[in-house]
């Protein structure tokens, strides 16, 4: 058996010209430009096991992504010194490397981790997105009110089943724990989300920006997201928020020694159905 060491990678990219992080035959994804990449400097035959911590939609950015590869040893020790060189010279500029570091193989991307945190931008000015940020933020046509969003956010935090809000997938669950969520306006005027929790369900985050936008600008009372919560079936009253106003920002991890005791309770957990 060929001897391998584990590596984390940590990525941004603007997901725009992306169809989602996950290899999809004749389509443009995230791991498929990497995976290409890697080809390239250890033959294409090499497997990695390549595991990412969230896999994102098509469209939606990120500037804080993680995965891990498995790299054969022999690999690394001809590489390690210029492997974050090559890759930038390899991988096409809408997408980075900006870290490599060797972890344990308890280290598992998906898995050891114990959040996820994302940001949503929305501009409520009359004119729209400034023209660089048009990738990231969302153009909304009304104006929206920060304490409406924030009394929307409020009624969601903590640990729910999200299945209104959820793509639900056979024999998993759509019980998610979130931690914060909340609305700030930044000096230049746009909106921003934050929200942060154990894992999300497809298309989850997305949905609740959707239900919360339409409390911002008064279509909807700031209790009605959370009313959605008793529902066990994906709403179909909720428009899901268009990708590109979405980024992954962070991906949090327990110390080393609990790399291990986290990957078990996550896949725990995340293989039990709903009652």
């Amino acid at each position: 058996m060929t001897e391998t060491i584990r590596l984390r990678l940590d990525l941004s990219y603007d997901g725009a010209d992306f169809y989602g992080w996950a290899i999809q035959p004749g389509r443009r994804t995230v791991a498929g430009v990497l995976l290409e990449a890697f080809a390239r400097l250890v033959g294409a035959e090499t497997r990695l096991g390549m595991t990412v911590a969230g896999r994102t939609d098509a469209g939606v950015h990120a500037t804080g992504q993680v995965c891990h590869v498995d790299l054969p040893v022999e690999h690394w020790t001809e590489l390690s010194p210029t492997l974050l060189r090559r890759l930038a010279a390899l991988v096409p500029p809408d997408a980075r490397v900006r870290a490599i570091t060797p972890v344990p193989d308890t280290f598992d991307a998906r898995f050891s981790a114990t959040f996820r945190r994302y940001e949503y931008r929305v501009s409520d000015t009359q004119w729209g997105p400034e023209p660089l940020r048009r990738h990231d933020t969302l153009g909304w046509p009304r104006p929206l009110d920060l304490d409406r969003l924030n009394a929307a956010a409020a009624g969601l935090v903590g640990e729910h089943d999200f299945a209104a809000f959820c793509k639900r997938k056979e024999h998993a669950t759509t019980i998610r724990a979130i931690n914060r969520l909340d609305w700030r306006r930044d000096p230049d005027g746009i909106c921003v989300a934050t929200v942060r929790a154990d894992a999300f369900c497809q298309a989850m985050v997305r949905s609740l920006v959707g239900a919360m936008l339409a409390v911002g600008d008064g279509r909807r009372g700031p209790e009605w997201p959370a009313k959605l919560l008793t529902q066990r079936e994906r709403s179909n009253v909720v428009v899901v928020a268009p990708a590109r106003g979405l980024t992954l920002v962070e991906v949090g991890y327990p110390d080393v020694a609990e790399y291990r005791t986290q990957a078990v309770a996550t896949r725990r957990l995340r293989s039990s159905p709903v009652a």
